[in-house]
């Protein structure tokens, strides 16, 4: 299988099922920072990711969410002073599909890329 960051997201179905546990758990090797955590009987994939201050938690907000738009595949997102938490799921199957790993990874890469330390 591609990396999942190198992947695009899939119009999903609403009647595709969510991801059965070994699905996940094969996924899951690939982004192993986020979490698989349920709220409303609903699995998501979170993970909460730190900054220096609250500007530069917004502008990583901001870049998620103009990936976010770009992959049609929206989180839920927490602004805080220091962090921002980032949860996906997919709203039409009220689980998790494989465009929900698939932008835990390309969210990865984006902090990866904006925590960098600065070349010499």
């Amino acid at each position: 299988m591609k990396p999942l960051a190198e992947m695009k997201c899939e119009a999903c179905r609403g009647d595709a099922p969510p991801l059965g546990e070994e699905e996940i758990a094969a996924l899951s090797v690939q982004v192993p920072e986020w979490k698989v955590v349920e709220r409303e009987g609903i699995k998501r994939l979170e993970r909460t990711f730190r900054f220096k201050d609250f500007a530069e938690a917004l502008a990583f907000t901001n870049k998620v969410g103009a990936l976010a738009d770009a992959e049609d595949h929206h989180p839920a997102i927490m602004t805080e002073w220091g962090r921002v938490t980032i949860t996906w799921w997919t709203h039409k199957i009220r689980g998790l599909h494989l465009n929900d790993f698939i932008m835990a990874a390309k969210t990865d890469r984006l902090y990866a890329e904006g925590t960098a330390a600065p070349s010499e």
